[in-house]
């Protein structure tokens, strides 16, 4: 067994395809059309299955925002370096309707460097320095 994918509903498909691509650095892979069945997906990732897991965003026709509930977390992303990656990033994220939300710095308790971002819906993506992974 591997992970596939992970589906996010969105509220504006363009605008979270924007932000995933322009600031998270995420290829489009593919999308789907289903104007009967009233929603649109476009899956993206740094490379496409079975290599690569992807995310699945999911635009619901008629649905422009969601209530994100108390049991999602986030998605985890490993960098390079998670200070560079904040600041090469904060610009763009803003512009799209993201943000830094946790600056980057030790994980409390521990050493490994994190930050988080918010996607345009509200997601929560931890960027986690690769040298020291969870």
């Amino acid at each position: 067994m591997r992970l596939l994918h992970t589906m996010l509903r969105v509220g504006h498909l363009q605008r979270s395809i924007d932000f995933y691509t322009q600031v998270m650095g995420m290829s489009l892979l593919r999308t789907t059309e289903r104007p009967e069945q009233k929603y649109s997906l476009a899956f993206l990732g740094y490379g496409a299955n079975p290599d690569h897991a992807e995310i699945e965003l999911t635009h619901n026709h008629g649905v422009d925002r969601y209530e994100l509930g108390t049991a999602y977390g986030h998605i985890a992303i490993g960098v390079p370096d998670v200070a560079a990656t904040c600041r090469a990033v904060r610009e763009r994220a803003a512009a799209l309707g993201g943000a830094i939300t946790r600056e980057p710095g030790p994980v409390q308790g521990g050493s490994t460097v994190i930050a988080f971002i918010t996607d345009p819906d509200g997601y929560k993506i931890e960027l986690i320095q690769a040298a020291t992974r969870i």
